[in-house]
C-alpha cells in the first residue's frame, strides 16, 4: 500500500465499492484453498471469518496524522460519488406517499369548505374533478352547468374573497395531483431499469414498494425471504409480538394477484414462495446478473399449482375443549345447561 493519503484514499473508496484491488489479487495468485475475510473476496477463496482487530495501521507506517488525511480524503471521495438509482427510487417511494396523504388531507378540507357553498357537488364529481371544477368557477352555477346540472342548492352564498380563498385551496390541489402523477411516471420509468427481475415477478409499483421499505436494492438482497415475506406488516407484526395475537403471514406483497386471489388457506404458502423468488430477484439486480425475470416467474406460477394441488380444501378447524360433535357444552348427551 503507497504511502500517500490520495492513493490510499482511493484504494479504500475502490473496496468499499466491492472491487479486488491488485495487490489482493497478487497475494492470492498461484494459492489454491484460499480462505478469505470478505464477501467481495469470494472469487478467491472461501470466505471465512477472521478476528482483524488486532491489525493497527501504525503497525505498517502509517501516522494518524496521515490516517487523519486519509479519512477525510475517503469521505470527500464517497460524497461526490453518483448517487444510485435505487435510492433516487426510495426517496420517490416515499415522496408519493406523502403526496397521497397531502392529497387526502386537502381534499377533504376542500370538501368540507365548499360544501358550505355547493353540498350537492360531491354527489356528482369526486378527487381531481371535484377540485378542478372549484378551481375553474369558484361559484356553483358555473361548475352545475358543466355538468349539465339543473338543481336548487341548499348551500349559502359565499363572499368574494371567501370564494377566492376557496379556489386557491382547489388550485393548490390540482398542482399537488399534477406532482403525484409526475412522480409515479418517474418511478415507472425508473424501476424497470433498477430492477428488471423483481418487476417481471411483481411489476413496478410493487417492486418499488419494497424497495423502499427495505432502504434499498443492496439491503433487500441480503434480507432473509421471511423478512421480506412480511415487509409493510410491522405494525401486524408488532401487535402479534406485544400481545401474542395470530401473527401476519404476509406484508405489502398481498398486492400481488397470487396472494391476494388465492383462498385463505393457500396465502400464506404462496406469499412465502414469492417471497423467495423475489430474494433471487432482488439479489440478480443488486449484483448485475442477467435477466432471469420469465424463468422466475415461471417457477413461481409451478410453485403456485402445487400448493393450490395439495391443499385443495380448508384446514378443518380444531374444537375447543369441552365442546363434543353436537356443538354443545358437555358432548352429545351431556350434562349442558339446565340438565339434571
Amino acid at each position: 500500500m503507497p504511502n500517500d493519503p490520495e492513493a490510499v484514499a482511493d484504494k479504500l473508496a475502490s473496496l468499499q465499492r466491492g472491487n479486488i484491488l491488485p495487490e489482493e489479487r497478487e497475494l492470492a495468485e498461484g494459492r489454491t484453498k484460499l480462505n478469505v475475510s470478505e464477501r467481495r473476496q469470494a472469487e478467491l477463496g472461501k470466505p471465512a471469518f477472521f478476528d482483524s482487530s488486532f491489525i493497527k495501521a501504525s503497525s505498517f507506517g502509517f501516522s494518524d496524522t496521515m490516517m487523519h488525511e486519509v479519512m477525510v480524503r475517503l469521505g470527500r471521495l464517497r460524497t461526490s460519488e453518483p448517487i444510485p438509482k435505487d435510492r433516487n427510487l426510495v426517496q420517490a417511494i416515499r415522496s408519493l406517499d406523502d403526496m397521497i396523504e397531502t392529497v387526502n388531507l386537502l381534499n377533504e378540507r376542500l370538501h368540507e369548505w365548499y360544501g358550505m357553498h355547493f353540498p350537492e357537488l360531491g354527489d356528482y364529481a369526486r378527487d381531481r374533478r371535484y377540485a378542478e371544477l372549484v378551481a375553474k368557477h369558484g361559484e356553483r352555477a358555473g361548475a352545475a352547468k358543466e355538468l349539465g346540472l339543473d338543481i336548487e342548492s341548499m348551500g349559502s352564498d359565499m363572499e368574494p374573497e371567501d370564494m377566492a380563498a376557496v379556489m386557491s385551496l382547489a388550485e393548490t390541489l390540482c398542482r399537488v395531483y399534477d406532482d403525484k402523477e409526475r412522480t409515479e411516471r418517474y418511478i415507472s420509468e425508473t424501476v424497470t431499469g433498477v430492477c428488471p427481475n423483481m418487476c417481471a415477478l411483481l411489476g413496478g409499483p410493487l417492486s418499488a414498494r419494497l424497495i423502499s421499505l427495505a432502504g434499498g436494492l443492496d439491503r433487500l438482497a441480503t434480507l432473509p425471504s421471511s423478512t421480506v415475506q412480511l415487509l409493510g406488516a410491522e405494525k401486524a407484526m408488532f401487535r402479534h409480538l406485544k400481545s401474542g395475537k395470530k401473527g401476519p403471514k404476509h406484508g405489502v406483497i398481498y398486492q400481488n394477484p397470487e396472494v391476494h386471489r388465492a383462498p385463505y388457506w393457500q396465502r400464506g404458502n404462496i406469499a412465502r414462495a414469492l417471497a423467495g423468488k423475489v430474494l433471487i430477484a432482488a439479489k440478480i439486480d443488486s449484483y448485475g446478473g442477467e435477466y432471469r425475470g420469465d424463468i422466475l416467474v415461471e417457477e413461481f406460477t409451478g410453485r403456485v399449482g402445487d400448493i393450490k394441488r395439495r391443499y385443495p380444501d380448508p384446514p378443518k378447524k380444531p374444537r375447543k375443549p369441552g365442546q363434543g360433535r353436537g356443538g354443545r357444552k358437555g358432548g352429545r348427551g351431556g350434562a349442558g345447561p339446565g340438565r339434571t
